[in-house]
């Protein structure tokens, strides 16, 4: 048996064009040279290997992901990559970073709720990474309940300013990814205080710490949370805790593209709909749905082409044993999770046509779509995030005991993932706002799983090979 390629055997009984596959999965022939062209260059450079990651102890883990952070944004500059080539070099570094939340969630919040003047200032610092940014919402006390949130920013009119302060154990901010050790900046959502008015939550960004030596500035608390579950997987993140004692920042520093403070502490709705802030949760969550088939189609690859080398029973007079690929009950457990891979890189496409149809439609003040899209995102990322989850596992155990190691990627993926089904907005909490929804939101449901099983028809389980 020593010698044989039996994943180069099975690729040749491939009864499609799978050179054409690459470019439908890719979603475009450009698409596809520019996602070939980085992976190559990340894994042709040994500054991003990560062959050792899940053996680091956390010290050690933490410093190597700073020096990818550093190295992948000096080959941006060197070579003057795109945004998209920007993007996906990050992808396939493939390990959480704070530069995730500062591009991800930072730069996003300020272009989707920060004025025009706000966003010259601001955007222009973090795109050069002079300042770090992070996402500071979820506390201690509060996550999905977003209107539960605790810390206050009060209104000064003598000074002109916001006092920021967390009057509670339970409205320490907690969670962001980014603000344990590395994030300069933060936006801050707090609830805003005017004349002992509370006019509920709002962003604020605030700095954390100083641009010259890093140490937090007066009244700013803040440190990683620790360890998190699984071996390397979201240890590489410096999550972080928060706290503010009466933090002082100028009028200004609120994002005031949707509402504002005057100069003299009267509260008041610009002229731009509050139903705008709609379109970060839409690319976020579109996102989340994208990096559910990536993660999926990892954990499937895997398990398929261990099913293809491994062999088990049913050896006839000395020959070689039955490929595991070649039970039923292997395809059975297997291809259905293959199918939901497409589907969600389908569904995936179709919520960015989703994204920017909404933005175009929010700008011409058009908000009929929101509760739909408000549904679908919400539906599709809990319903792709738990598939996963529960997808990535199966593929463990589809391996048997290797599986199990660490070697396999599948731990490591497992614990990297699972806090997909948590983190913007609790996948119980979603699927009930769908069901509080319209009920002609669920055409969408049905169309997803009849995706998954006309994905399935084409296979015949006695006789595929994949």
């Amino acid at each position: 048996m020593e010698g044989v390629d039996y994943l180069a055997d099975e690729r040749k009984k491939a009864e499609f064009d799978v050179e054409s596959m690459k470019i439908v999965w890719a979603g475009s022939r450009h698409a596809f040279e520019v996602s070939d062209r980085i992976s190559k260059l990340v894994a042709n450079d040994p500054a991003f290997r990560k062959d050792e990651r899940a053996m680091l102890p956390r010290k050690e883990l933490f410093k190597n992901t700073l020096r990818k952070a550093a190295t992948a944004y000096k080959r941006i500059v060197e070579l003057r990559l795109t945004e998209e080539e920007a993007s996906r070099l990050r992808f396939y570094i493939d390990e959480p970073a704070y530069t995730d939340l500062h591009w991800g969630m930072f730069i996003p919040v300020i272009k989707g709720q920060g004025t025009d003047e706000q966003q010259r200032k601001w955007l222009s610092l973090a795109y050069k990474m002079q300042i770090i940014g992070c996402y500071a919402q979820t506390e201690l006390g509060h996550g999905s309940n977003v209107q539960g949130l605790e810390t206050t920013a009060t209104f000064d009119p003598q000074t002109d300013e916001f006092v920021i302060h967390s009057p509670t154990l339970t409205s320490k901010k907690w969670w962001p990814g980014g603000l344990g050790k590395v994030s300069t900046h933060a936006v801050v959502f707090a609830r805003l205080i005017t004349d002992g008015e509370d006019h509920g939550v709002h962003g604020f960004i605030v700095q954390l710490r100083d641009l010259e030596d890093h140490r937090p500035l007066p009244g700013i608390t803040v440190g990683d949370i620790g360890m998190k579950f699984g071996n390397g997987a979201y240890n590489t993140m410096d999550n972080g805790v928060l706290s503010f004692d009466h933090v002082r920042i100028p009028r200004n520093q609120m994002l005031m593209r949707v509402s504002q403070v005057t100069r003299e502490g009267k509260y008041k709705k610009s002229d731009v709909p509050w139903q705008l802030v709609y379109g970060t949760m839409v690319y976020v969550r579109q996102s989340i749905v994208a990096d559910a088939s990536s993660a999926l189609s990892k954990a499937v690859c895997i398990a398929t082409r261990y099913s293809a080398v491994r062999r088990q029973f049913g050896s006839q007079n000395g020959g070689p044993e039955t490929q595991v690929i070649d039970y039923k009950t292997q395809q059975s457990r297997l291809f259905p999770l293959l199918a939901s891979a497409y589907a969600f890189r389908f569904v995936g496409e179709w919520l960015k046509w989703l994204y920017t149809d909404v933005t175009q439609r929010l700008q011409a003040n058009d908000f009929s779509t929101l509760p739909e899209a408000h549904a679908c995102t919400a539906g599709l990322k809990s319903l792709t995030t738990s598939i996963t989850a529960d997808g990535i596992e199966e593929c463990r155990k589809l391996c048997g005991g290797h599986g199990y190691l660490c070697s396999s990627g599948l731990p490591e993926l497992f614990a990297v993932y699972v806090p997909a089904c948590t983190y913007e907005g609790d996948n119980v909490v979603l699927l009930l706002q769908v069901v509080s929804s319209d009920l002609h939101i669920c055409f969408y449901w049905w169309f997803l799983l009849l995706l998954q099983f006309s994905l399935l028809a084409p296979f015949s389980l006695s006789n595929c090979k994949c």
